[in-house]
């Protein structure tokens, strides 16, 4: 196996992001006088294994191309849902030249916080396994089952609050992040297998867990949180003045 491969980043910001709130995308939210998306390729650019970024946009995309990046920027277009996205940036890697045995780094646009050593080391992680590595942090939180209930004792109750019915056990549980780095391909395959049979999936990694393939866990920072709600940009805030 190649354990120099080249490293090919890509950041998906096609979608729109419909639980923050906003009348714009969601990697168009400016913090500290830049786009969350400007923030994340100047995270990647702090890597000394990539020196160059596919950035995977809507169709109807207006501001990408309009704005300034600390590293040289290709495009795709992308699809309606998150993996369709990083299939067409998949497939224009793989089109510009890309070997089999190189690696593909995939990063969320609201995820501008990872910290530069965090990238590094999953790359790193990547580079010695068959398929590839993630990005993850052990979860620390009690963890409830939920369920809805519309009756207690034969009266009725509002039937869309939700219940604590158990609490699970966390010892093996972990909170995904970004980047995630993947063979590429392994991430050809995986990916054709989701399309053939329509697998609903929220990142990569689950593409390889429906096949059994093992993807590596690398621990990551708490600091690498992802902009979902509008309460987050407050709290990015703080972590990007902090690291500065």
């Amino acid at each position: 196996m190649n354990t120099t491969p080249h490293i090919h980043a890509m950041i998906v910001a096609a979608g729109r992001g419909s639980r923050f709130g906003s009348s714009i995308a969601k990697q168009y939210t400016m913090l500290q006088e830049q786009t969350l998306l400007q923030h994340s390729v100047a995270r990647l650019a702090c890597s000394t294994y990539i020196t160059k970024c596919l950035l995977v946009i809507a169709a109807d995309d207006t501001i990408a191309r309009t704005l300034d990046f600390v590293l040289p920027i290709h495009y795709a277009i992308g699809g309606a849902e998150r993996w369709q996205s990083v299939q067409a940036g998949v497939e224009a890697i793989s089109n510009a030249g890309a070997a089999d045995s190189d690696l593909v780094l995939i990063h969320d646009a609201a995820r501008p916080a990872v910290p530069s050593h965090d990238i590094d080391n999953v790359i790193e992680a990547a580079m010695i396994e068959p398929y590839g590595a993630i990005l993850a942090t052990p979860v620390a939180d009690t963890l409830k089952e939920a369920y809805l209930q519309s009756t207690i004792q034969n009266k009725p109750i509002n039937s869309t609050h939700s219940y604590a019915k158990c609490t699970i056990d966390r010892r093996h549980m972990w909170q995904a992040q970004t980047p995630q780095v993947f063979r590429l391909d392994q991430l050809q395959q995986v990916l054709a297998h989701v399309t053939e049979y329509q697998l609903d999936i929220t990142d990569e990694a689950s593409a390889f867990e429906h096949l059994a393939l093992p993807i590596r866990l690398v621990t990551g920072s708490r600091q690498n949180i992802k902009l979902t709600y509008p309460d987050d940009a407050t709290l990015l805030a703080a972590i990007l003045t902090a690291q500065t």
